[in-house]
């Protein structure tokens, strides 16, 4: 049977009027004004809740008065060969008007309703105007920073898959709005600065799918508790660089989407397709403005101001058709599809009707289709829908049902939300990059310096050295002239005197001999002068080397004096050092004896250990709704006989090893340098205190009343009733200090697991927990948390602080050191024990808040509030583990009783969490404690109202 199947699913079929419908010539028409003009950037709250104006004939043409409303266009399929065929005595059952964008439907020959729409497109409409008209304004609006949808619903063989998603390969004139779209914004997208990246989805059976990734099959949903932004991270995100790879992936997604045969469409798809188009631009043209704002250096002002970017995201929907079971066919498993399809856009019609109508409640988690499409409908995206018929009158009633949800879809209003940011990343990096550059350049220069610095030097080094050589040249020179005329002076005297002797001439040779001889006299006697000058210089100089020589002399004394008190002293050492060899002979004697002693307690260790792990086991696994029968079996292991003969093959108790070894040798074992026997020391001593604790507690259970036996159990934990047991013991004898060394040196995963369930028992009573935070305790444990990855660890380390959390004494310290913080890094796990643990913890240390708050003794805000808590706890609050649930809504309780707790309650989303608590929650203590809190707090009483909470 020919249907409408093969003509708009991406195949090789193709339809005659389609085609030669796109060579028609159209007039442009706008179906939305410019996207920029007018939007509103309120944020949304969190309640999903919108106002809606009801639109008229004259609002649904104006765009400018209602920016944010919901566009509807309608399309109409022309028809295929079979209504040819069967309905060729039959009129169309709808009549269009496209000049008054109104729409006529037929009741028969003589009547008709008449509906008007944003826009009505005709069987010959082509792709491309029903791309201009319909998404071309939301993609506008994607790139300059919103968010948008562009959605397509109708019955089964109308056309959705064609307009959307098909890839015009044959015919590029038959390329839908996915294609389309896509190509608008690579070409207007800078492939430096900006982005676009897309994930391609398809929701079958509830169930969300990965098109792209076949084996990545149940993808979450995840809301921000703010916000209320929707968010898939497990879904594949590719970034796309140009169009032909974006045709594959379009291509590759439709190959894995779920398509059956059905009496309606050969191909009808079976699942929701969701296509997701992230777009991350660079705001530009902003930096002349930052320039003459930080004043005469635009340089700086570049550098440091961090670029703005804006993320728009695109989504583009493909409704699978609704249908009815008699005319499709539909049996089987395609009936189970057509089921879940029916149910999912039932859900997204009820929504619409509330959102439509104001109504307090928008029953948004009804389905997955509801909660993905929770921005698109009463959220802060642009949304345009185009709903598709066919004109068979055998199907005017899918035509009327499908005109009636485009006529209560146009009265839905969005609030436009600028998803605009700082991109301080991309500052990050530029700064990086300039640092490097100037630290390269501040090197380059540095070397250079140290270069010209070092051949400076050089030189300077040479010219020295060559001055000095030549000096000593010329000296030598000088030295060895006035030498020779020195000598030639003497020779030339020796000649005269000689042939003034031999002359007889005497008075006037005698004459000139006593001229030159007074000559020599004056200059002998300047010589002598000179030379005494000299000898009283040596004089001084002799002197003072005499007095060095004496204190040198002095000194050396005295070193002397001190060598023989260090003999004397080196002696007295040398007989201290005899005396200490004695000792430590003597200690290593006594050392091996105690390893001797340590050989039989490893021995009897081992014995025990497999007891000691079943004790372990059965405390783990007993709760506090269960505490009469698990004490009972402890009871008859603990008390059972222990005067059984050995050769009978029985291991020994922990309280008989506890009475024949003694607590200090115990001890002594979690320091020994054997990882085994220290886990099972640890493992002795955290039985020990769990062992102690549950006797004591079944000996004062058993006596109680019922009540009494209720209020046991609720206050063992802050009560004194563990005087005189093993935990009291094991805390004088050094045992809690043990533990936390060990928490503190050891770096073995599984001592940590047992000595923090040992410290975890220990902090059950209100005296060992100041101890503990004495002790430092609670820093301890949270670098434990932060190291471990184990859940167990996890959780007895949740456990101990947990229990630390319900001390009112030490609410201040605990925050201070770490407590709140380590508890909320515990998350990471995601286990549900830890959850739980962790949730105990929060709502103990709230309850403490909330006794303190209404005994005077504590104003502000609350801690948990200050370090981050509050957006976890209302994330978890409606979480499906009962004791993670039953906990976080106890803590928030106690967190609303406090008034000044309000305001951040509310912005941060607590306040819906409080309504749904104080209407629905199984625990009626809970339900009123929330109740009254709601109707007493005159700043919860605005909140419902600002918000429109009937309550």
């Amino acid at each position: 049977m020919a249907t409408t199947a093969g003509v708009y699913r991406n195949g090789n079929h193709s339809r005659n009027s389609q085609s030669t419908s796109n060579n028609k010539v159209e007039k442009p028409l706008s179906f939305n004004p410019n996207p920029k003009k007018s939007l509103k950037s309120k944020s949304l709250p969190g309640s999903g809740l919108r106002k809606s104006a009801p639109p008229s004939l004259g609002t649904a043409k104006d765009d400018t008065g209602v920016p944010g409303r919901v566009r509807v266009a309608v399309r109409l399929r022309p028809r295929n060969e079979e209504e040819m065929v069967a309905d060729a005595d039959f009129a169309d059952c709808v009549e269009l008007l496209p000049e008054a964008k109104r729409l006529k439907l037929r009741k028969n020959n003589w009547d008709s309703d008449t509906y008007e729409f944003d826009e009505v497109l005709t069987e010959f409409a082509s792709q491309k105007r029903v791309y201009e008209v319909v998404a071309k304004p939301v993609v506008e609006s994607v790139m300059d920073g919103y968010n948008g949808t562009v959605m397509a619903y109708g019955q089964t063989g109308t056309g959705k898959t064609y307009t959307l998603g098909r890839l015009g390969e044959e015919d590029t004139s038959a390329r839908g709005i996915m294609v389309r779209a896509m190509e608008d914004i690579l070409a207007d997208v800078s492939q430096e600065t900006d982005s676009v990246s897309v994930s391609y989805l398809q929701l079958y059976m509830e169930t969300i799918q990965d098109l792209l990734d076949p084996t990545n099959g149940n993808i979450s949903i995840v809301e921000d508790p703010k916000s209320g932004d929707v968010s898939l991270p497990g879904a594949s995100v590719v970034e796309i660089r140009n169009q032909k790879s974006f045709v594959e992936l379009l291509r590759l997604g439709e190959a894995h989407r779920f398509a059956a045969n059905t009496k309606l469409n050969t191909e009808s798809s079976r699942s929701h397709a969701i296509l997701m188009v992230h777009v991350k631009r660079s705001v530009k043209g902003r930096d002349s403005i930052l320039s003459s704002e930080t004043g005469n250096n635009p340089h700086m002002a570049k550098s440091l101001k961090p670029p703005i970017i804006r993320k728009g995201k695109l989504v583009v929907v493909d409704l699978a058709g609704s249908e009815r079971i008699d005319k499709s066919g539909s049996g089987g498993h395609t009936l189970e599809e057509a089921k879940s399809i029916n149910l999912s856009l039932s859900a997204l019609g009820k929504c619409i009707n509330a959102l439509a109508e104001n109504s307090s409640h928008v029953p948004i988690r009804d389905s997955k289709l509801t909660r993905l499409l929770r921005d698109s409908f009463g959220g802060s995206a642009r949304t345009s829908l185009v709903i598709t018929i066919g004109p068979s009158p055998r199907h005017r009633g899918e035509t009327a049902s499908t005109i009636m949800f485009g006529q209560r879809a146009m009265k839905v209003e969005n609030m436009l939300k600028l998803k605009e940011e700082f991109d301080y990343k991309s500052l990050s990096r530029r700064l990086d990059i300039q640092l490097e550059k100037l630290i390269a350049e501040h090197e380059k220069q540095q070397k250079a310096f140290e270069n010209e610095i070092e051949r400076v030097t050089t030189n300077a080094k040479l010219q020295i050295s060559e001055s000095e050589r030549t000096y000593a040249v010329e000296l030598e020179k000088e030295r060895l002239n006035y030498q020779k005329e020195y000598m030639e002076s003497i020779k030339k005297l020796e000649e005269k005197w000689r042939m003034n002797q031999q002359k007889h001439a005497g008075g006037e040779n005698i004459a000139g001999l006593k001229d030159e001889s007074s000559n020599w006299i004056s200059n002998g006697e300047d010589s002598r002068v000179a030379n005494m000058e000299e000898l009283s210089e040596m004089k001084t100089k002799l002197q003072k080397e005499t007095l060095l020589r004496k204190a040198a002399e002095e000194e050396v004394n005295k070193l002397k004096s001190q060598l023989a008190e260090l003999k004397k002293s080196e002696a007295s050492a040398k007989s201290d050092i005899s005396k200490l060899q004695k000792k430590l002979e003597d200690e290593a004697c006594q050392k091996e004896k105690l390893e001797g002693e340590i050989a039989i307690l490893q021995s009897q260790l081992l014995q025990i250990s497999f007891e000691a792990d079943e004790t372990a086991r059965r405390i783990d696994k007993g709760s506090y709704e269960k505490v009469p029968g698990s004490l009972d079996s402890l009871m008859l292991q603990v008390r059972q006989p222990q005067n059984n003969d050995s050769g009978n093959g029985e291991k020994a108790s922990i309280a008989k090893l506890f009475e024949q070894v003694g607590l200090q040798r115990i001890l002594s074992l979690l320091e020994a340098e054997d990882v085994d026997v220290r886990i099972h020391a640890v493992k002795v001593v955290a039985n020990l205190a769990a062992e102690g604790f549950f006797l004591v507690l079944y000996q004062h259970f058993a006596s109680a009343s019922f009540y009494g036996q209720h209020q046991l159990i609720q206050n063992c934990a802050s009560s004194d009733l563990l005087s005189k047991t093993n935990q009291e013991k094991i805390v004088e004898a050094g045992g809690l200090t043990s533990l936390l060394m060990l928490l503190r040196s050891s770096k073995d995963e599984t001592i940590h697991r047992v000595a923090a369930g040992a410290i975890a028992n220990l902090a059950m009573s209100e005296t060992n927990q100041e101890l503990i935070m004495a002790q430092g305790g609670i820093r301890l444990l949270s670098m434990t948390a932060g190291s471990a990855e184990d859940p167990q660890t996890l959780r007895m380390v949740a456990g101990a602080i947990a229990n630390l959390c319900g001390n009112d004494k030490l609410q201040v310290k605990l925050r201070g050191e770490g407590g709140i913080k380590a508890l909320l890094g515990m998350v990471r796990c995601g286990h549900p024990d830890v959850l739980a643990q962790v949730a105990r913890g929060i709502a103990n240390f709230a309850k403490c808040e909330s006794r303190a708050s209404t005994q005077g003794t504590k104003n502000g805000r609350s801690l948990l509030i200050e370090d981050g808590v509050l957006p976890w706890i209302v994330q978890n609050a409606n979480n499906e583990a009962s004791p993670i649930r039953r906990h976080i809504e106890l803590a928030l309780c106690h967190l609303a009783q406090h008034e000044v707790n309000a305001k951040d309650m509310i912005s941060g989303g607590a306040l819906w969490e409080l309504v749904r608590i104080s209407r629905d929650c199984s625990r009626e203590d809970i339900r009123t404690l929330a109740h009254r809190t709601l109707t007493c707090s005159p700043t919860f009483q605005a909140g419902m109202s600002r918000l429109g909470i009937d309550y």
